[in-house]
């Protein structure tokens, strides 16, 4: 903030207008972002089926039919079954994807990395269909496994770029180095490339648990009726009616998330100031 001012009082009156107006903008848009989104937590306390301001009574009503609702807690438990199945699937993938295409080069490498890119260009209803031939192929259909590894193909190529992106950044004189001090491989990538791409995989880790938590098409092709996870039971819900459970279930979504960005961001830059320090002190 300091830099900030200090910057401010060197520039032109030209060049601080343009400043706040570009931090007004940002500010204007993330509000346009936010905002619609927090308007519906209140409405998750109204005590009234029709979803309006304004609020004359406040209740927990909805909530306590949220969670003795057998049918919600089924969608809840099928979805942190899965997308925790999923994201360790996608982020073990992902990641060994990125390391192998980081440090080799080979003929049609490019053409390699596109096809491992493909699921996040290619229609959802496409990708849907295709693991569903799969899986009544190879015996997945309606179960967990087969659900499981169609969310893993949607999250792993956000990992790979991830962890594509943190390996550009890595200072390769720092494994070479560890290799010349007399360590192994396998050493040499769990104390000094791990710890130092490990913000990279987190971050690819989380994509892909969001992909697989908030999936709603390819779950349609793939779950069987006791396999709905939550977007789907949300979805056919919308489609019927629209019940303040649903709203107060989104509204528990929204701080699960804020809070698991909150901690990812947290431990992000844990890892990112003590472990790079201690690396080069050990390599030096």
């Amino acid at each position: 903030m300091r830099r900030s001012f200090r910057f401010l009082y060197d520039c032109s009156w030209t060049q601080k207008g343009w400043y706040f107006a570009l931090r007004a903008l940002c500010y204007g848009l993330l509000a346009y972002l936010v905002v619609p989104i927090l308007a519906i937590i209140p409405l998750s306390f109204k005590d009234g089926q029709v979803l309006i301001y304004p609020i004359h009574r406040f209740t927990l009503h909805w909530y306590y039919l949220l969670f003795s609702s057998d049918t919600w807690m089924r969608a809840i438990h099928n979805s942190f079954i899965i997308a925790p199945s999923a994201m360790v699937l996608a982020t073990t993938l992902g990641t060994l994807c990125a390391l192998g295409m980081n440090r080799t080069s080979f003929f049609g490498k490019k053409l390699l990395t596109a096809l491992m890119l493909a699921p996040i260009v290619t229609p959802v209803v496409v990708v849907g269909l295709a693991m569903y031939l799969f899986d009544l192929r190879y015996g997945f259909a309606g179960t967990y496994i087969g659900i499981i590894i169609a969310h893993a193909v949607l999250g792993a190529p956000l990992v790979l770029i991830t962890v594509s992106a943190t390996l550009q950044g890595l200072d390769p004189s720092l494994p070479e180095a560890s290799l010349g001090l007399g360590a192994g491989h396998v050493e040499t990538f769990f104390r000094i490339t791990l710890p130092l791409i490990l913000p990279g995989i987190l971050s690819g880790a989380l994509f892909a648990f969001t992909t697989s938590f908030d999936e709603v098409i390819v779950t349609l092709f793939l779950a069987s009726p006791v396999q709905t996870t939550i977007p789907v039971e949300m979805y056919t819900g919308l489609r019927n009616s629209i019940s303040p459970t649903i709203v107060a279930l989104a509204t528990l979504l929204i701080i699960f998330t804020t809070c698991m960005m909150f901690f990812i961001q947290l431990l992000r830059y844990v890892l990112g100031s003590s472990n790079i320090g201690a690396i080069t002190v050990r390599v030096d």
